[in-house]
């Protein structure tokens, strides 16, 4: 069984010989773009024993939509156009997974980052702005948030079908409990997460959904508890919901997580023997069905790999 193999039965709750293992982190500013982004992927893949190549969209996190960079009143947004195919912000990341793709010398099973189109608005702006204009006129930032939807599905479509990753690790935020109620998230903000998300699945069944716990408070996790995905990831620490606990909430669809991601965290900052241990019993009580080991979110971007290959190596022995 091959890496692309494992992950692939992992993610339809097939026997595996192994869990597959999976971990990321951004790259210096030096290597968030061009020549560089490509190579800092190789330099990691290449020599890290892990199952999953999750691409990361460092360079690309600024929506370059003019009128978000304008709009001051609520009114403004109505004058919003999608970037389209050939804007850099589209091009350029779909040329990215093409490179990287072709310079991986194993067989891991390969994602791409896409954000759900609200993080993306926000990081075209503010989230102070997005969050003031919503609750001036809803109906403004769900046409702002459509528009957005529109380009990040078309990414999605081509990093698909052009550069043929296997699929797209789909990062949906905002779900925090002091920001939204279930009803308010899914009437605002879940149309354009299920747009993108929808348009995934129509090139590949092979998506993740990232229930990012970014801002260290829990969320709503019922709102994204049954979003058409194949395998769930989610902030267990934050959320307070270990992998078995998940797999039981999300229906039974594979999970992918179990370690704590934080910089004072034990893959961090622990010892070998602790880190290797922490795995063995994380694959006891997880189980070995449906389940893949990686983090809650991306790991601090200095961290030593060699302490993901004391992962890799525990799961493996």
């Amino acid at each position: 069984m091959n890496k692309r193999e494992r992950v692939i039965a992992a993610m339809n709750n097939q026997p595996v010989n192994r869990p597959p293992v999976g971990f990321w982190f951004h790259f210096s500013r030096e290597q968030s773009l061009g020549e560089p982004c490509v190579q800092a992927h190789l330099d990691y893949y290449n020599n890290v024993d892990v199952d999953i190549a999750k691409l990361m969209c460092d360079g690309y996190f600024d929506y370059p939509n003019p009128v978000a960079k304008a709009a001051k009143e609520p009114k403004d947004w109505y004058a919003m156009k999608p970037l389209g195919a050939d804007h850099p912000f589209i091009r350029e990341q779909v040329e990215r997974a093409k490179a990287v793709k072709a310079g991986l010398t194993s067989d891991c099973l390969v994602l791409y980052n896409v954000f759900a189109p609200f993080s993306t608005l926000r990081q075209g702006t503010s989230d102070g702005l997005i969050m003031s204009h919503l609750r001036e006129d809803p109906d403004a930032i769900l046409y702002a948030l459509d528009v957005v939807a529109q380009d990040n599905a078309l990414l999605t479509e081509l990093l698909l079908t052009e550069a043929k990753i296997d699929g797209v690790y789909f990062c949906v935020q905002g779900g925090e409990k002091n920001r939204f109620t279930v009803e308010e998230y899914k009437k605002y903000i879940a149309p354009s997460d299920l747009k993108v998300l929808s348009r995934a699945n129509q090139f590949s069944d092979l998506n993740v959904l990232h229930c990012c716990g970014w801002a260290g408070i829990p969320n709503n996790l019922e709102i994204w508890q049954d979003y058409p995905a194949k395998a769930i990831n989610w902030a267990c620490f934050i959320e307070d919901m270990d992998m078995r606990e998940g797999k039981r909430f999300f229906g039974g669809k594979c999970v992918l997580g179990g370690f704590d991601n934080r910089r004072n965290s034990l893959l961090v900052s622990g010892e070998k023997e602790e880190i290797q241990a922490y795995a063995r019993r994380l694959m006891a009580k997880a189980g070995r069905c449906g389940v893949m080991i990686g983090a809650d979110c991306t790991l601090p971007g200095d961290i030593d790999i060699a302490r993901i290959q004391w992962v890799v190596d525990a799961v493996k022995a």
